[in-house]
């Protein structure tokens, strides 16, 4: 029995991966790129930090592309989409929580998004209260895909991250999570498992319900 469980939180916790993915495309096309350039970006960078973002557009775009002007349209159409129809929890996360709680596992939540944000959603959508320990990005030095949020994150918890699982749906996080050590999990949302994600994990669920066989 493990000791502790780390979530990401966009696209395990809450269903935020496809707002980002749409919005990110609308821009990305009304900016002049292709459909399929920009669904090839967002499969790079999910899971990401802005600055694992601007790096993985300059690589792909050039340096020439406004990045900082294409990332201010796609969150704040995005941030008008939330205030106007909410965000849902990932269907079997209240479930997974509550069986946690229930028998005594501590939880965490591991973001790439930064604190304010972060915090706003988990509470928006009813589920800040359950966890232990909470890490966001602008807490480590280094984003995903290195491992210092996930050891961050058992660092606060008190447990070594083999007495721990990480749940995660994206390829930067899936490598984060094996890195620290933890035993990895993922859990799909938009990105498919293949063969470049399956030496980093351990499970691969299609829900969250799944879960509860594992805890």
């Amino acid at each position: 029995m493990k000791k502790a469980v780390v979530f990401d939180m966009d696209g395990v916790l809450l269903d935020t991966e496809k707002l980002y993915r749409m919005h990110w495309k609308k821009t990305g096309v009304a900016m002049g790129k292709t459909e399929a350039q920009m669904e090839r970006i967002c499969r790079l960078v999910a899971g990401g930090t802005s600055d694992h973002t601007r790096q993985v557009f300059a690589e792909e775009f050039g340096e020439e592309f406004p990045y900082a002007e294409c990332r201010r349209r796609t969150y704040e159409m995005m941030e008008q989409y939330i205030e106007e129809n909410g965000v849902d929890v990932k269907p079997g996360v209240v479930e997974v929580l509550n069986h946690l709680k229930e028998n005594h596992i501590k939880t965490a939540v591991a973001t790439s998004t930064k604190q304010a944000l972060a915090e706003k959603r988990l509470k928006m959508t009813g589920i800040y209260d359950y966890f232990d320990a909470l890490i966001y990005s602008d807490m480590v030095s280094r984003g995903k895909p290195n491992p210092d949020i996930y050891l961050k994150a058992c660092e606060v918890l008190g447990v070594e991250p083999s007495e721990a699982i990480g749940v995660e749906d994206s390829i930067n996080g899936i490598k984060a999570c094996h890195a620290a050590g933890l035993y990895t999990v993922m859990v799909i949302d938009l990105i498919q498992p293949d063969k470049e994600l399956f030496p980093y994990c351990n499970q691969i669920y299609a829900s969250m319900t799944e879960m509860l066989d594992l805890i």
